[in-house]
């Protein structure tokens, strides 16, 4: 055996390995495998020193053979364990998987057939080297396992396999070097030696080839996959491994969106690991694991609430506060592990990184040694290049695992958020408004998706500083400390800067929230304020706030501009400080082309995680406060689901409190105390009692929306809940109706019936179709308590807890749904009704009667009862009830009543049936018109409607342009196709002309200054040694260090400019959008949700003020930089010029693909983000109303398909930036190899200081051409900020608030004499006029009575007095003055309205009353004890400063209406309209309010909207309209006496 095979030996003569084979000598060599230390593998004189290279036979047989098994036997344990977890079903056996498999098998007998060949050698006795035994035998086995592998991966479902792609790349590879040595040692011979073994070769080296191209292709879909019906799959699931990390599953979307713009149905569905349901589940397991654990670990002693010692119970939570059950452990466990996969793909990457500079330094070498053989500097531009694209693909596989976890963190968190937000107790609710937790779920959850993209940073960077720091000290020795002692000198100052500015964020946060908060209320009362011409003390308001927020902005961008000025000079600095100390210290130290590139290159790579490390940390840091916040709100307070029992009832009755005391937080004082209250199965009971003595809270308290404090509730089966103010969803009538339950048609007729609703569905346009807008808009506010009644009575509960449902609606139909609904025939009959009530005409009908006073219940019993005790309910009866009412009342028979309404209700919309083309639409835009104020009568008989306006917005008439459709609210719609140049110019000039001009050119001072130093550099290193030494380095450096700082200073200046410019755009653009909301017509408000508007005051004018300044910086800098990288290339080797063509082309195509599919899937992400928070704060308004209905389920689903909606359209715009990644940064790594590749063809005519330069530009372009597409994406999606925020800023304004020359005098009006004259109005253009030629003259303190049935035209006609509405034809005039020639504030200033629906504002009581601070202290006190809530005010600790909290929430409705009337008082103009404010009130107060006003305004003109007859029965005279028209004018007396339609009205009130 020894000596016996041939093999090559490193000879010391170089003499005769210089020209290919023929020189070869060849001679025994020792060699033995384990035996001995002659293990000859590898010659550099046969395989580096010579123009034709070739590899050792041995080296060959050995090493290179090895390389693809030891790779798969390395990956198989981890890729077993992967397999394991992965199921998919299996993949039917397919052509493909059969070839593979037989090729598997032929490669095996292949390497096989060389083993036994090398037995049967040893049989002949030619002892083969052991090395034939050994490789045939490992690559023969490896073979029989990959062949296995693609067996087992088929049945584990996997289309297309990495792993073995990677192994048959790596095989083919290793098989190309013996490849070629054997066809060149054929050649040479002229004859083949080893016949058999050249024949196996070339037939694995064929297999080998094959199978990797047959691996290339992916499977059919796995069988018994669970079926998905998916009509749009994502294909990121069915690609192969080739297009996964190339992303080029994807293209076809970018095809598509370049195409056309996309629209939703072309989205891709999500991963089922992407959606809502599967995370929020695993997220909500992790976090009650944390509760759990946070409850076991402190149980501190339970204290019950007493009444005097609240104390104990404090302590106990200071306790608590120390140690919360952590949120973050939840989204560690939940999102870890998926995100570390990510994570070791970063690590690849960052060494990876490494290569390059390492390349660099081989090539300025090889550049250097003229006798070098070409072929090196060719393999080095190949190497460099194949490094960047593995660079490339997976960098982009580690960006793709953070994403899809930050978008999976978002999904989370708002899931979580909105389940929380269900079930936290009221005091809970108080401490964070509706605003605040919409932000958690926008704000903070965007935080935690911005945080985790760079989160890996913070071990990746310090390992590449680390890295970068090793290989400098191998290039410049010791001198790199003076380099790094300048980076740890910017660390703190980077440090300091990112707390600072994370101070600033907070403190922004804060202004952004209250401002939100602030126009969100002003929105709602926006009708309010106009009425009252308040809007300049809102506007103030919001100013004032606006510029706080300004002025913190401001200070972060002086910061900002440092950090960027520290960005670009670090590396720098450390360039310089180390070159300067590297050539001072000793003379003999020379700066060559190679040290000094090589450095430069890697000083760049430490620019990333040296910058990048702070901002991670500060984004840390402010994450950490979201975190903070989401964790808290998480941590509140949950209602007790088991505070009211449902299962243990006393028998016999339905409801029972014993010894019952509630507030409505813990440390309020109760609301309800010592309540015992029994109501037996079946009854009908009343709850009575004057305004804020606690009926809601006590229905509260049954439902478990209050703090129970001691004692026992139960409640028996099922409960429907009828709220004070209803609730409506942004849904059909029909789905309100059914709240989720099963459709049974006979049934939902019969309710429609009883409920009084039929009439109204025949006159809305799509009947139970018709889409009901936000808060109920486009009903009345009688149709929407109707609605909320039938809601309850279709549930079939087993308790009805009915919240004073019926003084919303008329009386005629409030007993109509007493007799049929709640009464003891009406459908209702046998269930337990409680019924809040302040109509003393039902109550004979009822089986028991509670009263409360002060939160106490004073008397029980039944009607007859309660009369012969004679305590305060029959005092209370004997004022308001005249006898003989009752009597008639009970003597009505049903079915004539029945009759009546449906004839009256009929007749009363014929008006609007009549000579109408397009009935619907009109029908539908009186329904409600803009009036908050219009009447309900459904019996034009009765007087119109008592109602309670329930929402803050009034009636939504529907955009003319859209005649007969159902849908009211228009859809946002979202602008397509390109962003138009004007917008970027509207910009423009909203930062400064000439500002945007210096900042450009300031850009192109600040490139030519760094090509300059770079320049320089490459001069400095050419310069020639002399002795050891190079000469004038202190000249040499000072300019260095000149032209670098220049550079930085440029950049402080013009990111310091462009900051202001962005700030000041910032400011005019609010104030714009600002000042034109406050002057926009109320119709727009109508037709416009809140949150549309709202939209446009948060998140775009968040873009403005933050994210398109910066979006502007980046643009520039990428973009100067990409073009000075060209011009250094080009003028080093002119021939680049060449490639740069074809190159910019490519690049141009990529970048319309992208941009166009971006912008618009980033479009309709925006446009799906709103339906999640408005259906949020929907949720959040009706939430008592969801779980009295036990509906959380549901609502939690659709609020998950609401986000899934939105991820849908996130996940691809994700994906089209990892698209983009991968191809551009493609181009850039040409970029690489061209640049490389010049310079090797030309190495004789070029310099290794000009390569240097120009290759080390060419590594950094991938970076900044990477990043100018996005920037120049990022910049069109977001300038659509500047675009949206112009659209609402030029909408329609109404007339201006003060004309100077027309200015009324101060103490106009003085007589307050009204005067229509041929007048007419419309809603808007197109439509049908409300008032016709109305003329009529009301004298100087006369009171008019207005009376008429819906539609009529009452509330239009105290609108026009307003000018809300603008006259088609006539004027109106008031003490001889055209109202239409003076500025709407004097006009309305001088007239005051008590509106139908009280709306406060969140804030004192004072400032509710007067904004302006117009009236003393004494007159606000005298106002509000006329208005009689002096009591209420001075009981409250801090009077006039009490808070009230948003729209008057903790105040009663029946005080927030008594709130309006004291403003009324105080301001004590001459003109007073009255629009049926009585709806919420009970009857002693609104005799408070009718005494009042008769006293207080008493030589004032009145016009009263009536709602009772008899409130107008002593006015002066009555106008009685009719369809718009006037049909009676006169005095009641005479009305009466005339027997017409008032008459009529009248006898139905029984006043005649």
């Amino acid at each position: 055996m020894p000596h016996s095979s041939f093999c090559i030996v490193r000879g010391p003569a170089r003499t005769y390995v210089r020209r290919g084979p023929r020189s070869l000598l060849l001679r025994p060599c020792c060699y033995r495998l384990g035996e001995g230390d002659c293990f000859c593998s590898f010659d550099p004189n046969i395989s580096v020193h010579t123009d034709n290279p070739d590899l050792t036979p041995c080296f060959q047989n050995t090493i290179l053979a090895w390389i693809p098994s030891i790779y798969l036997w390395a990956v198989l344990p981890f890729y077993l364990l992967y397999l394991k977890h992965y199921k998919r079903g299996y993949i039917v056996l397919s052509m493909l998987s059969r070839f593979k498999t037989i090729l598997g098998v032929l490669l095996w007998c292949v390497c096989w057939a060389d083993l036994f060949f090398s037995f049967h050698e040893l049989l002949q006795s030619r002892t083969p080297p052991p090395v034939y035994f050994v490789t045939p035998l490992i690559v023969g086995i490896t073979m029989v396992l990959a062949t296995v592998l693609i067996q087992y991966e088929r049945l584990r479902g996997i289309q297309s396999s990495g792993v073995l792609i990677i192994f048959w790349f790596l095989s083919v590879l290793c098989a190309v070097g013996p490849f070629r040595s054997k066809i060149i040692a054929a050649t040479a011979q002229g004859q083949i030696k080893d016949r058999f073994r050249f024949t196996t070769f070339f037939s694995y080296f064929a297999l080998i080839l094959i199978e990797l191209i047959l691996s290339c292709f992916k499977e059919n879909p796995p069988f018994f996959s669970p079926v998905n019906s998916d009509p749009n799959p994502c294909p990121e699931l069915n690609s192969g491994f080739l297009s996964k990390m190339t992303f080029w599953w994807f293209t076809r979307m970018a095809i598509l969106g370049y195409k056309r713009p996309l629209e939703d149905k072309d989205l891709w569905s999500l991963n089922k690991d992407d959606t809502s349901s599967i995370i929020v589940q695993q997220l909500h397991k992790e976090w009650d694991k944390q509760k759990d654990e946070w409850k076991h670990a402190e149980s501190p002693p339970l204290v019950v609430w007493e009444p005097k010692g609240p104390t104990k119970e404090v302590l106990i939570r200071d306790k608590r506060q120390h140690k919360e059950p952590s949120f973050l452990k939840a989204l560690l466990r939940t999102f870890g592990p998926y995100f570390l996969i990510g994570s070791f793909y970063k690590l690849i990457q960052d060494l990876l990184s490494f290569v390059n500079p390492q390349l660099l330094s081989i090539l300025i070498g090889f550049i250097k040694d003229k006798d070098a053989p070409s072929w090196w500097g060719f393999l080095i531009a190949a190497l460099m290049f194949f490094s960047a694209v593995l660079q490339t693909i997976i960098l982009h596989q580690h960006f793709q695992y953070c994403f899809v976890t930050g978008m999976r963190l978002r999904t989370g968190i708002i899931g979580m958020i909105y389940r929380k937000s269900l079930v936290i107790t009221n005091s809970a609710k108080r401490s964070s408004t509706v605003g605040e937790i919409v932000n958690l779920m926008s704000v903070d959850a965007q935080r935690f998706m911005d945080l985790v993209t760079f989160l890996n940073m913070l071990w990746s960077a310090p390992l590449q500083i680390c890295l970068a720091l090793y290989f400098l000290w191998q290039t410049l020795g010791p001198s790199v400390l003076a380099g790094v002692a300048v980076m740890i000198l910017l660390i703190p100052l980077n440090a300091a800067i990112a707390i600072k500015t994370r101070a600033f964020q907070v403190e922004q946060m804060r202004y952004k929230d209250s401002r939100i908060k602030l126009m969100n209320e002003i929105l709602s009362g926006i009708k309010v304020l106009k009425l009252y011409a308040w809007e300049p003390s809102f506007q103030e308001k919001v100013l004032e706030i606006r510029k706080n927020e300004l002025r913190v902005l401001k200070k972060a961008a002086y910061l900002n501009s440092l950090s960027i000025f520290a960005w670009i000079s670090a590396p720098f600095l450390v360039a310089l400080t180390t070159f300067a100390v590297y050539v001072s210290v000793d003379e003999n130290n020379i700066l060559d082309a190679e040290k000094a590139f090589v450095s430069l290159s890697l000083f760049n790579i430490l620019r990333f995680p040296l910058n990048m490390l702070p901002q991670v940390i500060s984004n840390l840091a402010q994450t950490s406060v979201s975190l903070k916040r989401i964790q808290q709100f998480l941590s509140h307070d949950e209602l007790d689901p088991n505070c009211v029992e449902t299962k243990v009832v006393t028998p016999g009755y339905a409801i029972t409190v014993t010894n019952g005391t509630f507030s409505w937080a813990k440390e309020l004082k109760p609301s309800l105390k010592d309540i015992n209250l029994l109501v037996p199965s079946g009854s009908l009971v009343a709850v009575v009692g004057h305004v804020g003595c606690g009926k809601s809270s006590l229905v509260s308290a049954l439902l478990g929306e209050m703090e129970k404090l001691e004692g026992h509730v139960a409640v028996k089966g099922s409960v429907a809940y009828v709220p004070q103010q209803a609730w409506i969803q942004n849904a059909t009538l029909k789905d309100n109706i059914l709240f989720g339950q099963q459709h049974n048609e006979q049934k939902y007729q019969n309710v429609l019936e009883a409920c009084a609703l039929k009439t109204d569905l025949e006159v809305l346009p799509g009947g139970d179709h018709t889409e009901i807008g936000e808060k109920g808009i486009n009903l009345s506010g009688g149709q929407r308590q109707r609605v909320s009644i039938a809601r309850a009575v279709f549930s079939d509960a087993d308790v009805y807890l009915l919240d004073d449902p019926l003084s919303a609606v008329d009386s005629h139909v409030a007993k109509h749904i007493f007799d049929n609904v709640i009464g003891p025939e009406g459908a209702l009959k046998g269930k337990t009704r409680m019924l809040v009530t302040h109509g003393i005409t039902f109550l004979p009908q009822v089986d028991h009667i509670v009263v409360l006073v002060d939160g106490k219940i004073s008397e029980m019993g039944s009607y007859q009862e309660l009369l012969k005790q004679n305590g305060a309910f029959a005092e209370f009866l004997r004022n308001y009830a005249p006898d003989e009412d009752i009597e008639e009342d009970e003597l009505t028979s049903t079915a004539d009543e029945e009759v009546l309404l449906a004839e009256d209700t009929l007749s009363n919309h014929t008006d609007l049936a009549d000579n109408e083309p397009v009935t619907n639409e009109v029908r539908k835009q009186f329904l409600r018109q803009i009036s908050v104020i219009s009447s309900e009568g459904e019996c034009p008989k009765k007087m119109s409607t008592r109602r309670r306006v329930c929402e803050k917005k009034s009636a939504e008439p529907p955009q003319p342009q859209k005649i007969l459709t159902d849908k009211l609210i228009q859809a946002e719609t979202s602008e397509t196709g390109t962003v138009k140049l004007t917008v970027f110019w509207q910009y423009m000039k909203a930062v400064g002309l000439v500002t945007s001009l210096v900042i450009c050119f300031l850009y192109a001072c600040q490139n030519a200054a760094a090509i300059g130093a770079n320049v320089w550099l490459s001069d400095w290193t050419n310069e020639p040694v002399i002795n050891g030494t190079q000469r004038n380095t202190s000249m040499r450096v000072g300019v260095y260090a000149a032209l670098g700082l220049l550079q930085g200073l440029l950049v402080l200046i013009s990111s310091f400019i462009l900051a202001m410019g962005g700030i000041n755009a910032a400011r005019t653009l609010h104030a714009a959008l600002l000042e034109n909301k406050f002057h926009t017509p109320q119709s727009f408000f109508d037709t416009t949700p809140t949150g549309r508007i709202i939209n446009r005051f948060s998140k775009d004018i968040y873009v403005i003020d933050e994210v398109i300044p910066h979006t502007i910086l980046m643009f520039l800098g990428t973009f100067f930089t990409s073009v000075s990288t060209m011009l250094v290339i080009i003028s080093s080797t002119p021939l680049f010029a060449v490639v740069i063509i074809p190159l910019a082309i490519i690049y141009f195509f990529v970048q319309r693909f992208y941009v166009a599919t971006s912008r618009q899937l980033k479009r309709l992400e925006s446009v799906s983000r709103s339906p999640i928070y408005s259906h949020f704060s929907e949720t959040i308004t009706g939430a008592s109303v969801i779980r009295a209905y036990g509906r959380e389920n549901s609502f939690v689903c659709l609020s998950d398909l609401k986000v899934d909606e939105n991820q849908k359209s996130y996940f691809p715009s994700i994906v089209s930036n990892r698209w983009l990644g991968v191809r551009i940064e493609l181009i850039g790594n040409f970029v690489v190899l061209f640049a490389a590749l010049f310079a090797v063809l030309g190495k004789n005519s070029l310099n290794a200081g000009l390569v240097g330069l120009s290759v080390s530009y060419a590594l950094q372009v991938t970076m900044s051409l990477n990043w100018m597409v996005r920037m120049t994406s990022d910049l069109e999606s977001n300038i659509v900020a500047v675009e949206r925020v112009k659209e609402y800023s030029e909408t329609e304004t109404e007339a201006p608030w003060i004309i100077e020359d027309t200015r009324p005098p101060e103490d106009w009006p003085t007589q307050g004499e009204v005067e229509f004259v041929d007048y007419s109005v419309r809603y808007r253009k197109g439509m049908d006029l409300v008032l016709k030629d109305l003329s009529l003259r009301v004298k100087g303190g006369e009171k008019i009575g207005i009376v008429g049935r819906t539609g009529a035209g009452k509330s239009s006609m105290t609108l026009c007095l307003f000018r809300i509405l603008e006259a088609v034809k006539g004027e109106i005039k008031i003490d001889g003055v055209r109202i239409s020639e003076i500025g709407l504030h004097d006009l309305r200033s001088k007239i005051t309205i008590i509106p139908q629906d009280p709306v406060l504002f969140s804030g004192t009581l004072k400032m509710n009353l007067d904004p302006f601070n117009k009236y003393s202290e004494d007159e606000i006190w005298k106002a509000l004890e006329l208005s009689h809530l002096k009591r209420f005010v001075s009981s409250k600790p801090n009077t006039l400063e009490y808070e009230c909290s948003e729209g008057g929430e903790n105040l009663s409705v029946g005080q927030r209406q008594l709130v309006c009337l004291a403003r009324a008082l105080l301001r004590k103009t001459r003109i007073l309209v009255l629009d049926e404010a009585t709806a919420a009130i009970d009857l002693e107060t609104d005799d408070l309010i009718q005494m009042t006003i008769r006293t207080q305004f008493e030589d004032c003109t009145v016009l009263t909207i009536a709602h009772r007859l008899n409130t107008i029965m002593d006015y002066t005279r009555v106008l009685v309209l009719d369809k718009g028209t006037i049909a009676e004018f006169d005095t009641p007396s005479s009305l009466i006496a005339s027997r017409g339609v008032f008459y009529g009205m009248a006898k139905d009130a029984g006043l005649a």
